[in-house]
């Protein structure tokens, strides 16, 4: 099924919208699974009770979160909208509702302790996300043109949203940023010498800047270990790291640091935060370094600290 007309069909419908190739991959897997459920019947023939089935399956049988049941959904509504033609509607199914949960924030001797279990980049990504709150993938994707050595400073492009924003660079990850950097140059010379060298980026950034692309300031800081072929316009180019090699080494930090919190990339992020608002930054720069659209999603930052609890003394002080 992987190589169906129909499928091919939404590819086409989805990098035609400017998806992410996380996206995509996201988005077939489910309507590709969706089919499979149903006896490999083709969508067209299909409607409410099929789809309906298929989520309550994924609810009761497979024990899925609310999250990738809602993920799942939006993958069959892309499809019958802008596939099929067809909208779906009075579904017997609406989007879970995620809980909301506090974030984990790591204190300071816990995020010196795993970061005493890293070594090299990985070292130095950790340090990244928890010194300049990127997200995971906004630290990957960083490129050599993106650092800004003498005003010490990051540009975020297109983060979440498809915002583009920037973000403090740390007087102390100054010296092994250069490091990466010049470790970055030598893998792009030495894919220059094989014939190659050209960077990976999206198809309209390729058409805009082709050629520009093998340039040093267009390659990842955080090279991948092997060439690749685009996904998208088949030319040979090095990606970067994978996102699951630097969890990897994350989860035996943190493992070796005997920390019992549940640690992730985002972990580092919401330390970020939380630590400059407990060190009296403004919340509106906090927010302008994360890039959050919406001032709310930085205020859950002031619970963590307990700004609101402040001065609330506990019945049981009066008493012990």
């Amino acid at each position: 099924m992987t190589g169906s007309p129909f499928l091919n069909q939404v590819r086409i419908e989805l990098r035609t919208r400017q998806y992410s190739i996380r996206t995509e991959k996201s988005y077939l897997y489910w309507i590709r699974w969706f089919i499979k459920f149903n006896d490999v019947r083709h969508p067209a023939d299909m409607g409410n009770s099929e789809i309906e089935r298929f989520l309550n399956h994924l609810a009761a049988n497979r024990a899925v979160s609310a999250a990738t049941q809602n993920q799942a959904l939006c993958a069959i509504i892309f499809m019958y909208r802008y596939v099929i033609g067809r909208e779906i509607s009075q579904l017997r199914y609406q989007n879970s509702r995620t809980p909301k949960r506090m974030p984990t924030v790591l204190s300071e001797r816990e995020v010196k302790a795993i970061l005493c279990h890293l070594r090299g980049k990985y070292w130095l990504l950790a340090a990244i996300l928890y010194g300049c709150g990127l997200r995971i993938q906004e630290a990957l994707s960083l490129r050599i043109k993106d650092i800004n050595f003498d005003s010490k400073s990051i540009f975020v492009f297109n983060g979440k949203g498809s915002k583009d924003r920037y973000t403090l660079l740390p007087n102390s990850l100054i010296s092994p940023l250069t490091k990466q950097v010049e470790i970055a140059r030598q893998v792009h010379q030495k894919d220059l010498d094989d014939g190659a060298g050209m960077a990976s980026v999206p198809p309209a950034l390729l058409r805009k800047y082709k050629g520009a692309l093998k340039l040093y300031g267009w390659q990842f800081i955080f090279p991948s270990s092997h060439r690749c072929i685009h996904p998208y316009d088949g030319y040979v180019c090095r990606h970067h790291l994978h996102a699951t090699a630097f969890a990897r080494q994350l989860r035996e930090a943190v493992r070796t640091s005997d920390i019992s919190k549940r640690v992730t990339a985002h972990t580092f992020r919401h330390s970020f935060a939380t630590r400059l608002l407990e060190n009296g930054t403004d919340i509106r720069t906090v927010q302008e370094l994360l890039g959050h659209t919406d001032l709310r999603t930085t205020e859950i930052y002031t619970h963590v600290i307990g700004n609101r609890r402040a001065g609330t003394k506990s019945p049981v002080d009066f008493i012990v």
